[in-house]
């Protein structure tokens, strides 16, 4: 965690169903007139199954007998290129997944802690692989990770918690985390190959190059084959950004990114608080609640899903009992979802009015950082869905359903 809370990713367990519970918010301005659901999640998840609205994502079950299906390990070594010493790179806390799928696999590319020790803690972008989704092999050394370049002095505290889509020719883009000890930068880098990398810099530049940015979800079509393809609308491409509020921001290259503000006039749809205090000229799209799950900040997941029926944004939230949900534990994250016009991605349309994923197994519950579930990657892969998450910022897990 950071001095602005944010990752809470936690493993979720078991073969269990998600408790995905129903209502939404028709209004595109007034969420917080949504009527609060009066269904109760279900401490067991194995037992719950509720219907939730007919455009989002759900139904989805954890899989129990695998999960987590990735934690730390001692075996990765690795020289780092700065301190030109031997780290154990990944031996503290893995979490915070992408997913691509390529060539009949899928790849996960994750967060990786070193343990503190004279060597200092540092986050690392390593890469696995799997021919069924759940069990992965992954590779001896990190992929992304501070080096001696050009954007070092922005990555001394690491390069953190990626999420990967890829252009129409192929190329790879990956949003992630550049963090300098005191202040999150979001940062682009892009791949052929999804093991050789190329770092851009930050996403935004200029004025808001030394402000707090981080969570970068790219507008795109999940096509049936599994990749993940950046899609433009109105000539555009298209990103929800941010881990207080949830903003926007458009580009004409997947790496230049120009940040959404708000018009002559217009005040954001909530009152500003911590991070957002710095960026208060910037378009609120998705704001934070009072009285429920995501009354403390709301976060960007997996690439923003383009469909007929509009924009998916599967979203990350943190509670606080006391100006928020007060059935939730103090700090609580859980993943929710929204849906925004298709033709017109600063709209909200609809708005699930409870989460549908929370932390439940010891593994979510207890951890570096407790009582989180974080997604933060989905596949389409051999006719399912695979939804992969941190846990705790901890540990990956998984959960499925079918296509």
């Amino acid at each position: 965690m950071r001095n602005f809370p944010r990752y809470a990713y936690c493993l979720a367990g078991g073969t269990a169903l998600l408790a995905l519970l129903g209502g939404c918010n028709g209004s595109p301005k007034t969420d917080t007139a949504a009527t609060t659901s009066t269904a109760k999640p279900s401490a067991d998840t194995t037992a719950t199954a509720a219907a939730g609205p007919s455009w989002a994502l759900l139904g989805f079950a954890k899989a129990d007998s695998a999960n987590p299906i990735m934690g730390p390990s001692t075996v990765g070594k690795f020289t780092d290129p700065i301190l030109k010493k031997m780290v154990l790179w990944e031996e503290k806390d893995v979490f915070n997944p992408a997913v691509v799928v390529r060539d009949g696999k899928v790849y996960m590319l994750y967060r990786a802690e070193n343990k503190i020790t004279t060597f200092g803690k540092a986050s690392r972008v390593g890469l696995a692989s799997s021919t069924d989704g759940i069990h992965f092999q992954r590779e001896p050394e990190p992929v992304l990770y501070p080096a001696n370049d050009a954007q070092k002095k922005y990555e001394t505290g690491g390069t953190e918690d990626p999420r990967v889509v890829e252009d129409d020719k192929g190329s790879y883009y990956m949003t992630y985390t550049a963090y300098d000890g005191k202040l999150a930068r979001l940062h682009v880098a892009s791949s052929p190959d999804l093991r050789h990398w190329t770092k851009y810099g930050n996403a935004f530049g200029g004025k808001y190059l030394d402000k707090w940015s981080k969570s970068g979800s790219i507008v795109s079509k999940y096509e049936t084959d599994g990749r993940i393809v950046a899609a433009k609308i109105k000539g555009k491409y298209w990103m929800y950004w941010g881990d207080a509020q949830i903003w926007l921001a458009t580009s004409d290259d997947l790496i230049h990114w120009t940040p959404l503000e708000m018009a002559p006039g217009e005040k954001p749809p909530v009152p500003l608080r911590a991070q957002a205090l710095t960026l208060p000229n910037l378009k609120v799209v998705l704001p934070t609640r009072a009285g429920k799950f995501d009354s403390d900040l709301v976060e960007s997941g997996p690439p923003a899903m383009l469909t007929d029926q509009g924009i998916r944004l599967i979203y990350n939230s943190r509670n606080i009992p006391a100006i928020g949900d007060k059935s939730l534990p103090e700090g609580t994250y859980t993943a929710a979802q929204a849906l925004f016009d298709k033709d017109d991605p600063t709209k909200l349309l609809q708005r699930m009015d409870t989460y549908f994923m929370r932390p439940e197994k010891p593994y979510e519950t207890t951890g570096q950082v407790n009582q989180v579930v974080f997604l933060e990657g989905l596949a389409r892969f051999k006719s399912k869905w695979f939804l992969y998450y941190g846990t705790a910022d901890s540990k990956i897990a998984v959960a499925v359903r079918p296509q």
